[in-house]
């Protein structure tokens, strides 16, 4: 068998199908749960706070910064400035939290539908094959019994 072929078999097994699709999916769905976690949830956790919150730009300067160089996490990095930016680890956190949840959702209901569904009844069981020598056995069995 060829190498070609080796590999279209193992690239057309359904578990390697079924994990393509879900690393495709998990993509979008992260970039979906990254939009919800920036648009929705942390600006309303700024307004519940009183001011304007954003994590990302949350960091602490490690090094001596340049003179000229704008106190923003971008400039400092291009100034290649040392800085502890645990503001984007933060958000990052958070949507981590969130997702997690969303998909422990999605799994508890998954589960709950398949509890739902009735059973398939097991086939029954085929009588036991039973070999020559064992039926001889037992008549030998039976007749000296009498």
């Amino acid at each position: 068998m060829s190498l070609a072929q080796e590999f279209k078999e193992f690239a057309m097994k359904g578990n390697v199908m079924d994990l393509a699709v879900g690393v495709i999916i998990g993509g979008a769905f992260g970039k979906i749960v990254e939009s919800v976690v920036a648009d929705l949830i942390m600006p309303f956790i700024a307004w519940i706070m009183g001011g304007k919150l954003d994590f990302s730009g949350m960091f602490l300067v490690l090094g001596t910064v340049p003179e000229g160089t704008a106190r923003t996490l971008d400039a400092l990095k291009k100034a290649q400035v040392p800085v502890f930016a645990y503001g984007n680890f933060l958000t990052i956190l958070v949507n981590f939290i969130i997702l997690a949840f969303i998909i422990f959702v999605m799994v508890k209901q998954v589960n709950r539908l398949k509890r739902s569904e009735p059973a398939a009844e097991p086939a029954p069981a085929a009588e036991p094959v039973i070999a020559e020598e064992v039926l001889l056995l037992r008549e030998i069995r039976d007749s000296l019994r009498k």
